[in-house]
């Protein structure tokens, strides 16, 4: 299973994101993630930091679809992926009724069709720089012209069965949030696997993502966490995992505790068919986020 460490970039500037991701591939994590809510486009940070560190996987989690075009993404995609050299993996997502249609004023209407004809548009023009097609939401005929440009990786922020059955076709996997590993060793991973297999696809990747703190103060550890993380427990797709999970919220699915108890947790994933771990550190304290650091890093030795 391979490891991998979001952003936590304090200040939000380039320089940070830059210094994160060259810290992360000193320590030899497999992958660098930054999120795309509201703040700084995550493209256009990871094609600059891509110019700059050198060997590490850098992936978006996620850009969310409705805002964006698919020709367009595909352009930005191609770009950022030949700015790093080859190392992009796109993970895109639908985001949330609650940001789409009241934040933005776009409608959330009918999820599923919107990917996949997302993707009938999005896919062609990553692998072969063409599209025709022609759907009831999107009907796009282009090409694009994008020199040093190759296929970036490709992820689908999916969690029912649907969306999981969409990203074993047409895309390289899954990633996820907010959910457990009974949740991904009883739902999530036999629903992908068992997708790609129907259409001959190849056995694809499962990044989890979860909070983690190597920390002495296990309830004050929760206690943040169930804070922190307080909105992802109200998002319908979210909840919907949490219960599925039969966890309160957020803070139930935490990998809090030891360096042992910590490493360990991490590293069962794999057992559950977990491909990719992407860590999201939260220690409130210099010792905990350095304590955290090591436990992370000390999988990577095994």
């Amino acid at each position: 299973m391979r490891i991998g460490i979001f952003s936590s970039s304090s200040d939000g500037t380039i320089d940070g994101y830059v210094a994160e991701a060259r810290a992360a591939e000193r320590d030899g994590f497999a992958s660098y993630w930054v999120a795309q809510i509201f703040g700084p486009d995550a493209l256009t940070v990871l094609g600059t930091v891509g110019r700059e560190v050198p060997r590490i996987e850098l992936g978006t989690s996620v850009v969310p679809t409705y805002p964006r075009h698919p020709m367009m993404l595909a352009q930005q995609a191609l770009t950022a992926n030949a700015m790093s050299g080859g190392r992009l993996c796109l993970g895109i997502g639908l985001s949330h009724k609650v940001v789409i249609e009241d934040m933005m004023g776009m409608s959330f209407d009918k999820p599923v069709r919107h990917m996949r004809e997302y993707l009938s548009v999005l896919v062609p023009l990553l692998e072969e720089r063409r599209v025709s097609f022609a759907g009831e939401t999107y009907t796009t005929h282009a090409g694009l012209d994008i020199a040093g440009a190759s296929r970036p990786g490709l992820v689908v922020a999916a969690l029912g069965e649907q969306m999981l059955s969409l990203a074993a076709q047409r895309a390289d996997g899954t990633l996820t949030w907010c959910t457990g590993p009974a949740t991904l060793r009883s739902l999530t991973v036999p629903t992908i696997r068992a997708a790609a297999e129907r259409h001959g696809r190849p056995a694809p990747r499962v990044i989890a993502a979860l909070p983690v703190c190597v920390t002495s103060d296990v309830a004050g550890a929760r206690a943040r966490a169930a804070e922190v993380f307080a909105v992802y427990g109200q998002l319908p797709s979210y909840r919907a995992m949490l219960d599925h999970e039969g966890a309160a919220g957020p803070a139930d699915i935490a990998i809090v505790g030891s360096s042992a108890e910590v490493s360990e947790r991490i590293a069962s994933l794999a057992g559950d068919g977990v491909t990719d771990f992407a860590a999201v550190e939260f220690g409130a304290t210099p010792d905990e986020r350095a304590a955290t650091r090591a436990a992370l890093v000390s999988l990577l030795k095994r």
